[in-house]
């Protein structure tokens, strides 16, 4: 049965920068600014967008949406249609992730090459454990145990113990952020999977996972690179569930490093076999 899809909504977008483009979309109950630490260097070299998805930061939350996968790709192409990009760099990360192979699979002429990173081939029993553990935490002990919960799940411990400017700050955002549309996306998550596809995608991937994800095990990353023909991976040690944040200059330079390796002519060929 086809997903349901609501008609495309305008996506927020932040810009930055000239030259090949690069996508960076953010996962579930986050915004463009989880990419802060990366958008400035990549625009050195590069056109970088950063939208906020449907019903996440700046972006609006249609009545009625079912924030299906199908929903999240229509939005993305529209607004590569708005920016008349015919064809991007796309780097998901998380939830994002997922939404950024569901693209290089259905819209490959779109995607020139791919970056996935703390993803996974679909949503497995850990994972909802987890988000059913956060949406729990947050009814029952409310909000200040419900950061506490994400803070633990979704870093390294030994980063959170250096960065508590950086978990103040999220405390303070998240405190104004309407999980409506987060919520409802987590539904669509729950049912990702692409474990049957996957040996069909042709666009050149990359994938970066930390050893320490405790949303989505790293061995999930180690999967990917054996299911999709051709892909690379990185693993960084000591790091958690949001590489950009926790290791922006080394996520910089490795995404920098697979563009720029892939050349503006490799996405001519990507194709779904």
């Amino acid at each position: 049965m086809p997903e349901a899809a609501a008609p495309p909504v305008e996506l927020t977008c932040k810009s930055e920068g000239r030259g090949t483009p690069i996508l960076l979309l953010h996962g579930m109950g986050g915004d463009h600014t989880v990419w802060n630490s990366v958008t400035a260097p990549l625009g050195a070299r590069h056109e970088v967008l950063v939208p906020d998805l449907r019903g996440h930061g700046r972006s609006p939350a249609p009545p009625g949406s079912t924030y299906s996968f199908a929903e999240m790709e229509g939005d993305v192409l529209a607004l590569l249609d708005a920016r008349q990009k015919a064809q991007v760099d796309v780097v998901g990360l998380s939830a994002g992730g997922f939404l950024a192979l569901r693209l290089a699979l259905d819209h490959p002429d779109r995607v020139r090459s791919l970056v996935v990173i703390g993803a996974s081939s679909h949503c497995d029993n850990h994972t909802k454990a987890v988000a059913e553990r956060w949406a729990e935490v947050y009814q029952t002990e409310g909000f200040d145990a419900y950061v506490l919960r994400l803070l633990k799940d979704l870093f390294y411990p030994d980063w959170v113990e250096a960065h508590m400017d950086y978990a103040d700050a999220m405390k303070e955002r998240l405190r104004g952020v309407d999980l409506k549309g987060p919520l409802q996306w987590g539904l669509a998550v729950r049912t990702f999977d692409l474990r049957g596809r996957l040996g069909r995608l042709r666009v050149p991937t990359f994938i970066i996972h930390g050893v320490d994800d405790q949303v989505i095990d790293s061995a999930h990353a180690r999967l990917l690179r054996v299911s999709i023909p051709g892909a690379q991976l990185r693993l960084f040690p000591l790091t958690g569930h949001l590489p950009p944040v926790e290791k922006p200059t080394e996520t910089t330079q490795a995404i920098a490093e697979w563009v720029d390796r892939e050349g503006p002519a490799a996405g001519a060929a990507a194709a779904v076999a």
